[in-house]
């Protein structure tokens, strides 16, 4: 009795010098992928025929069959499953898959509460424009005294106290 192979047989990797980093599916044989993760299959060498499980055919590039030569690649979604069989008449097929990994979010930065800054800038800003208000009137106020006091024959006020002094 003749035992079938298993997958580990079938998907044997591929000598180092040869495709590093591929699977090797030897002519005429076929495998089931279902990925966990969203990822990509490229071919390395050789042909596949890949045929997706499920509905096909809701628009025309979604049909179930598809053949893919050296250099091409299909994305494969999660818990998707599709046969790919060696369809090389030369010898066997090498693939590669690479799972994609969905980004990491960028991490949120918190808001900065500008307002127990602005507010107080605010308020500095009032108090120096009613801080130079007054000495702007103070140094009228002394520059007009001191033109009365240089003015012939005008007296000085003099300050006339209950107390006496």
């Amino acid at each position: 009795m003749n035992a079938q192979p298993t997958a580990a047989q079938l998907m044997q990797a591929s000598p180092a010098s040869a495709l590093p980093g591929t699977w090797k599916l030897a002519r005429g044989r076929a495998i089931t992928l279902r990925p966990a993760t969203n990822g990509m299959l490229r071919v390395a060498h050789g042909r596949v025929w890949a045929t997706f499980e499920g509905p096909h055919g809701a628009t025309p590039h979604d049909g179930g069959d598809h053949v893919l030569e050296v250099g091409r690649s299909m994305w494969i979604r999660a818990g998707q499953a599709v046969v790919i069989e060696a369809w090389n008449p030369r010898g066997a097929s090498y693939f590669s898959w690479d799972p994609v990994l969905a980004p990491a979010p960028a991490p949120v930065r918190p808001r900065l509460n500008l307002a127990g800054v602005l507010q107080p800038l605010s308020d500095l800003r009032l108090a120096t424009g009613l801080a130079g208000g007054a000495v702007l009137r103070l140094l009228v106020g002394l520059g007009r005294l001191a033109a009365e006091l240089v003015r012939p024959g005008v007296r000085p006020v003099t300050c006339s106290c209950p107390d006496g002094a």
